[in-house]
């Protein structure tokens, strides 16, 4: 369990983010085209995860629509942004941002993914979304950069990700 804040008040995360060194734990997330995907979907690549409260808010929007542009550099990564969100908003917003290099996925059908991944928000007003993290993996599932983001409404740091990635 984390302490987070939203807007400086302090809110609480259930598990522990994975750290650097561990493996990812798999997971089963929904894809936009509705279909159940777990981790090994990727199996040989590197990862980028944005975990994050909802798409429908402005920081949300702002760091997937950076992922998407730092994808276009990094072809042997693939960028996974998770969030709550139904599948089809999250295609409607990447449509309407001409988004095609990040893939996203819900968590609607998986309520341990935010448990097992250190996430999940246990009180205040946005309970039951996710915090905003950012993991970095390597082709084997090993964690090489792990970030629980202190505010959820302010942005990660994209240098210490990226340069996780080198």
């Amino acid at each position: 369990m984390a302490t987070i804040t939203l807007k400086g008040s302090p809110v609480h995360t259930e598990g522990d983010l994975p750290a650097v060194g561990s493996r990812l734990p798999d997971f089963q997330l929904t894809d936009d085209k509705l279909r159940d995907v777990s981790l090994s979907e990727w199996a040989g690549k590197k990862k980028l995860i944005s975990i994050f409260p909802s798409i429908d808010t402005p920081i949300c929007a702002l760091s997937t629509k950076k992922f998407n542009d730092l994808a276009r550099q990094r072809a042997d990564t693939v960028m996974l942004m998770v969030s709550a969100d139904l599948p089809f908003a999250q295609s409607r917003f990447c449509k309407a941002e001409a988004l095609d290099n990040v893939q996203v996925l819900s968590t609607m059908r998986s309520r341990e993914f935010a448990r097992n991944y250190g996430v999940g928000i246990k009180d205040g007003p946005m309970a039951g979304l996710t915090a905003r993290a950012i993991l970095v993996a390597d082709e084997n599932d090993i964690v090489l950069h792990s970030e629980l983001v202190p505010e959820i409404g302010a942005e990660p740091d994209y240098e210490s990700a990226l340069g996780a990635l080198q």
